[in-house]
């Protein structure tokens, strides 16, 4: 038996924010005091350091479930299937359905229980939950996915990750200018040993003693604005030194695993974060096997469209394969390693033949 992705989708807003947007925010430190350098100054050290050029937000009226839909509904039509015949519906998200100009987190019922609902589905064997595991959340709902197929207790499995950040940032902290909103599908099937590919191994751990609260929900740095309200926060330097630590050892782990070595790996979907994190990530997991980072093994999403959390890793993964990042392609047979770390602290991985 093989566990293979038949068929994916993304939902990419339509709403361009550029970094040049930013020039006119109030930026502030921790403690409300002004950046002692001008706007200008911020935005272009921040390009220099996560790559991000500009970001895609949702039209106002939009939420999570909605772009989780869009995203569904291309995934289901790109792998001619009913959706009747799906026996899970699992969605990543890590602030459900967030309404315009309100930050308060909606989850009842789940994304998943909206999204079957706008699909349709009558079928009451098809198990619709969320997942929420910070960022890795969309790698993780796919090891859940398989996980289910090897315990015999399904055959069919849509997999979501969707996220609307731009609801859920503090418009006085600089590091909000790196996320964005987004969500990506995939069809996850069992299918028979003659069909090569598929799922080979994957690893999952969380780091809670002492690295949980490096991505938190925190208080505006306005303190003039309503001290109730909360936003996405984080340590983004203890973030940096634990990503460059940890997830090169759970990718080797995982390659490890694997029946494949690290010269057949073809390409690493990695969390789109940061450009520099992420490339000197990738870098670190060559240099475990005393290999130089290969030229063109990491495609990159993050300068257009941001850090959209779940949803990076489907979205990368559905452009390269719809030939919409070029020159990035995917092959039949190609080896591929799936790597995310994020709030938690959680990081995983897998090795996918495609």
């Amino acid at each position: 038996m093989s566990i293979k992705i038949t068929g994916l989708g993304s939902y990419i807003p339509k709403r361009n924010v550029k970094n040049t947007d930013f020039e006119n925010h109030e930026f502030l430190n921790q403690d409300g005091s002004v950046f002692k350098h001008n706007n200008a100054i911020i935005v272009k050290k921040f390009k220099a350091i996560t790559g991000i050029e500009q970001r895609k937000y949702v039209q106002e009226g939009v939420t999570s479930t909605d772009i989780a839909f869009w995203s569904a509904e291309k995934a289901i039509s790109d792998a001619g299937i009913e959706p009747e015949t799906l026996d899970y519906i699992i969605v990543a998200h890590n602030f459900g359905e967030v309404r315009d100009n309100c930050n308060q987190t909606d989850i009842i019922p789940s994304i998943a229980s909206r999204v079957k609902n706008k699909l349709r589905i009558k079928n009451n064997n098809c198990v619709a939950y969320d997942l929420i595991f910070g960022c890795p959340g969309w790698v993780e709902a796919v090891i859940h996915a398989r996980a289910f197929m090897l315990a015999g207790m399904a055959k069919r499995c849509l997999v979501i990750g969707t996220e609307t950040l731009s609801k859920v940032v503090d418009p006085h902290d600089r590091d909000s200018m790196i996320y964005a909103d987004g969500a990506g599908a995939a069809i996850i099937e069992k299918t028979p040993d003659d069909i090569p590919g598929g799922i080979f191994s994957c690893k999952t751990a969380s780091f809670t003693f002492d690295e949980s609260a490096f991505i938190f929900n925190g208080k505006s740095y306005n303190p003039n604005t309503d001290n109730e309200a909360l936003y996405i926060k984080m340590y983004g330097r203890k973030i940096y030194e634990f990503a460059l630590t940890q997830v090169p050892l759970a990718m080797k782990a995982c390659l490890d695993e694997s029946p494949f070595e690290i010269d057949q790996v073809s390409k690493i979907l990695i969390h789109q974060a940061n450009e520099k994190m992420d490339e000197a990530i990738v870098k670190r997991f060559y240099g475990l096997y005393d290999k130089e980072m290969p030229e063109g093994c990491m495609p990159m999403s993050i300068t257009d469209l941001g850090n959209s959390s779940v949803a990076t890793v489907p979205t990368l993964y559905d452009l390269i394969v719809k030939n919409q990042l070029p020159p990035h392609r995917i092959e039949k047979g190609d080896v591929l390693i799936l790597a995310s770390v994020g709030a938690g602290m959680n990081i995983n991985a897998i090795v996918y033949q495609h």
